[in-house]
């Protein structure tokens, strides 16, 4: 996809990649404590999900094994089902990677804020990814790639764990998301043309029910509804949360 300048990441006394103040944000593991209040009604917890007692559930292997057999498909709008358009068909192949790190007995997931001049979901909390072209091979190799144009992951440092099912979204793609293990070290890269920032969240977090809420906005001159989790300085919402909610799902007992 389109080129721009990229800006390199900078290294604290540990080693770790870290935020320059002095700067626009670039990518940070230096995770920050949430600080939220919920603006709407949160979704009571549902039987089955993962949550602060299940932390034995969420490693690699764990993962893997939940993905083997993904079931169902998930869309913009599960919470609002009468606002779907009347005979939608032909949804354009899209796909994600969900990146996840160990961050030392903990996962940490790699999420960026996409560039506030892209024509969908600008300024949005995301997973790399995007449309499958021509040349993939199939809906993982499209993420592997948009994954590495967006954020500089070299496909051969991922272990793909499985797939996610698919997510409709409100603009018309049919997203595939792939959950991934980055292995070794990792140097982001980030493409200004696509994300203005990078960063990370706990993956326990993520999937815990307790933070998840339901939010609600006009859209198209309606109330609309969708998943929110709020984290810190970042709101993730929309697709981005209903897949963290599919994992989740995926995960319970």
């Amino acid at each position: 996809m389109s080129i721009n300048n990229a800006i390199g990441p900078s290294f604290g006394a540990n080693g770790r990649i870290q935020i320059s103040l002095k700067r626009k944000p670039y990518f940070s593991n230096a995770i920050p404590l949430p600080a939220f209040a919920p603006s709407y009604l949160a979704p009571p917890a549902e039987p089955g999900h993962v949550s602060t007692m299940d932390r034995s559930l969420l490693d690699a292997e764990s993962i893997a094994m939940a993905l083997r057999a993904p079931e169902g498909r998930s869309s913009d709008y599960d919470l609002d089902p009468e606002m779907r358009p009347p005979g939608v068909t032909g949804l354009r192949p899209a796909s994600v990677l969900i990146p996840l790190l160990e961050r030392g007995p903990q996962l940490a997931v790699v999420l960026t804020r996409r560039a506030a001049r892209l024509a969908h979901h600008p300024g949005q909390v995301a997973f790399p990814g995007g449309k499958q072209d021509p040349g993939d091979a199939d809906a993982m190799a499209a993420a592997l790639r948009e994954a590495e144009e967006e954020i500089g992951l070299p496909p051969s440092s991922v272990r793909v764990l499985g797939a996610l099912p698919p997510h409709e979204t409100v603009t018309s793609f049919r997203v595939t998301p792939f959950v991934g293990l980055v292995a070794g070290p990792f140097t982001p890269r980030i493409e200004r043309g696509e994300v203005d920032e990078i960063f990370e969240a706990p993956l326990g977090f993520l999937l815990d029910p307790a933070n998840l809420q339901v939010h609600g906005r006009r859209w198209h001159g309606r109330w609309r509804q969708y998943y929110a989790i709020p984290y810190g300085p970042h709101y993730i919402w929309g697709a981005t949360a209903r897949m963290l909610k599919s994992l989740s799902d995926g995960l319970a007992p």
